[in-house]
């Protein structure tokens, strides 16, 4: 069933007219009652995975991790191979989704925060507008978020997805509806179950910067299985949809909000960390195909709100990926942006990503870049092991140096995993002026600060005893600018 305005989203018997003008009062959302995109209101259901990389996906080219239903809906559908994330950090990366704001325009760019009362929330000005709205699974934003649902479920399963397609069958049925499915796949401690089949350790493909060993080949198999693990709820949704006669209806997104849990990928900002796969399948209204343009993980509310029929908040810093939907070759952005903040260890890196382009800033160069991946898991122990033996190859050196580079430029296509830092290249001279001007630009328009006292927090090395370390929460990125009222979107173009 499709939903349009007026009698049919609100069969109550009382005069359309009247009610219609009342909403309008109610709402706030004058000149947003028109029909949505293509003159319908489409349901949309946007799934969620937890620390998952664009790479690992099947549809993306990995050769062993089985995502058959996420493959069919790309088939179907648009995969943006260019799709980048604001923050590869759990909290604020969905923060930042859900605003369609930078993590530290949020008020919540770290982990472990929360939003604070007031910030836009997407799903709310469709909730406002006649939605039927509910999240089930990994939340992790704050009670104010959950104001933008009419249901919050925190979900059931190893992967919090159990109770997805029972959200679905007990929707009501007379207005159109929004769906914030979010997995705790894949995220750390492995828990396998019989939904999907699990991996054998010589089927993983281990990159070049984790050792090639029996523990992170083990490892691998429980992230592998994870992710399956994730297809196999989204195949169950889509299969609720088809059987109510609605999967054509209803706008499907699929993502994640940050790269796999492992050293060097989660929180850091390579295309491991900060790529998320990125499908929208909407027959009719997205051609189906292959993109290259660049988008953000911010530009998701803005798309959703337009395909809806509702205007965006002027907060909201994404922009509409709707010119893509009919031509592939579209830009509605030349530029990426994201950062690296406190996830356990204090970190201010800065990233800009334009052509063929990667640049990074690290504000802090004088610690090692570690994240908690590092510790945890057999990938984590047999990385400090080589570490001590003094067998790391360089590229496995990253994590542990100490200082760090205080730049870093990669050219993407010819450095898939980024392992080689061109920075110090005399004919890179005029990229990274413009990946300088870019960031500064953007650090100055969106009110992005450094903190002058840092949030902390210590984390153990494998196989240490001792109390849980204490974390003293500092000054929030941005605060000193007032970043969370700023509303400029940074620059889109070169």
């Amino acid at each position: 069933m499709k939903h349009r305005m007026g009698c049919v989203a609100y069969p109550n018997g009382d005069d359309c007219i009247a009610m219609v003008k009342t909403l309008l009062v109610m709402a706030g959302w004058f000149g947003c009652v028109v029909a949505g995109f293509g003159g319908e209101r489409p349901n949309v259901v946007f799934f969620l995975a937890d620390d998952v990389s664009q790479e690992d996906v099947g549809c993306y080219g990995h050769p062993t991790v089985e995502t058959p239903n996420i493959n069919a809906l790309a088939e179907d559908g648009l995969r943006f191979d260019n799709g980048v994330l604001t923050i590869s950090s759990c909290s604020p990366s969905r923060c930042s989704i859900i605003t369609g704001r930078y993590p530290h325009n949020t008020g919540a760019p770290e982990l472990h925060t929360k939003l604070p009362e007031g910030q836009v929330l997407f799903p709310k000005l469709l909730k406002e507008a006649g939605y039927y709205t509910a999240l089930s699974g990994k939340h992790h934003m704050g009670d104010w978020a959950s104001t933008a649902f009419d249901r919050v479920s925190r979900g059931r399963g190893p992967g919090k997805e159990e109770d997805w397609v029972e959200v679905v069958r007990e929707r009501p049925k007379d207005r159109p509806f929004f769906f914030w499915f979010a997995s705790t796949d894949a995220h750390r401690d492995w828990q396998t179950s019989g939904e999907v089949r699990k991996y054998r350790p010589e089927e993983v493909v281990v990159p070049p910067y984790l050792i090639d060993g029996p523990g992170t080949r083990k490892d691998l198999t429980g992230y592998y299985h994870e992710i399956s693990r994730f297809d196999h709820y989204v195949g169950a949704v889509v299969a609720e949809l088809e059987r109510q006669g609605v999967m054509d209806d209803t706008v499907i997104i699929v993502t994640a909000d940050n790269g796999r849990p492992f050293p060097r990928a989660k929180t850091r900002l390579y295309d491991c960390g900060i790529k998320p796969p990125m499908i929208w399948r909407f027959p009719g209204r997205i051609r189906a195909g292959v993109t290259m343009s660049l988008a953000s993980s911010i530009d998701i509310s803005a798309t959703v709100l337009e395909l809806a029929g509702v205007e965006a908040d002027e907060r909201i810093q994404g922009v509409s990926l709707v010119p893509v939907f009919a031509d592939h070759e579209a830009v509605v952005r030349e530029v990426a942006f994201a950062e690296h903040n406190w996830h356990v260890f204090p970190n201010h890196e800065r990233m800009v990503r334009f052509g063929d382009w990667l640049y990074i800033r690290n504000n802090l160069p004088d610690q090692r870049n570690l994240c908690v991946e590092a510790y945890d898991g057999l990938a984590g122990k047999e990385l400090w092991q080589a570490q001590k033996d003094g067998s790391l190859t360089d590229v496995q050196r990253n994590v542990f140096r100490n200082p760090c580079p205080d730049e870093e430029l990669y050219q993407v296509g010819r450095d898939p995993h980024q392992l080689n830092n061109v920075v110090g290249n005399p004919e890179n001279l005029a990229v990274l002026k413009k990946a300088r001007r870019l960031l500064g630009d953007w650090t100055e328009q969106t009110g992005d600060t450094i903190p002058k006292v840092m949030t902390t927090a210590t984390a153990k090395a494998p196989g240490d005893q001792g109390p849980k370390p204490k974390m003293i929460r500092g000054e929030m990125p941005g605060a000193a600018a007032g970043a969370e009222t700023i509303k400029h979107k940074g620059p889109l173009t070169l």
